[in-house]
């Protein structure tokens, strides 16, 4: 953990221009008060998904911590990137295979104090899809066993491009707090995860109306 912790710091010290020249960040929040870029004790970051880029707008966006990110299997298969985003600490999910260990992984490093961020769109949309596409329960599944807050973000994808790549930072919000009685355990995380998923939505939304401010 403490090579990942210097790898990442590393990492934003030497790439902190770069990223600026690419993205521009700004940044929004639905209540700053409630929660900023500083993020206190462990969290789980769930966000729509753009592009390929969206890890490392958010890298800096919450510059204090190590963030940990869940990760397809085929940004690993490259072997340059595949090496770095292991040092970087990337969970690596397998999206060919049931295998759901990179859950224990990502609820043992909530345990430990650590933030990690998942995007359950599980990959980028294509032309003509409805975005956020479908949130898989993966994010649920575990803001539930974790009982760790979970930090809704959205972002507009706008990288390397004349327009500012924006972001907001949601207020957290907790799990078990979305449960209804009454319902089964399957139907609760369905339920979680419709409502994770309304949650970016609205956070989208809410971009749109203050960037034109």
């Amino acid at each position: 953990m403490s090579c990942i912790r210097f790898f990442n710091g590393f990492t934003k010290i030497t790439a902190f221009p770069v990223q600026w020249l690419c993205f521009r960040t700004k940044v929004y929040y639905e209540d700053k008060n409630a929660q900023g870029r500083k993020i206190q004790g462990p969290a789980l970051l769930v966000s729509n998904h753009r592009s390929i880029y969206d890890y490392a707008v958010y890298l800096f966006v919450f510059i204090s911590r190590t963030l940990r990110v869940v990760m397809a299997e085929i940004l690993f298969e490259k072997p340059l990137l595949g090496w770095f985003l292991k040092r970087l600490g990337g969970i690596r999910v397998n999206r060919n295979t049931h295998d759901f260990a990179f859950l224990d992984e990502a609820e043992k490093i909530l345990s430990d104090g650590g933030v990690v961020g998942i995007f359950p769109e599980g990959r980028l949309a294509k032309p003509g899809e409805t975005v956020p596409l479908p949130f898989s329960d993966s994010a649920a599944l575990l803001a539930l066993s974790s009982g760790v807050p979970v930090i809704p973000l959205y972002t507009n994808g706008s990288y390397f491009r004349k327009e500012r790549a924006r972001v907001i930072i949601g207020k957290p919000l907790y799990a078990e707090d979305l449960l209804e009685p009454g319902l089964s355990e399957k139907e609760n995380v369905e339920l979680v995860t419709k409502k994770l998923r309304e949650k970016v939505i609205q956070l989208g939304e809410k971009l749109d109306e203050l960037a034109v401010l």
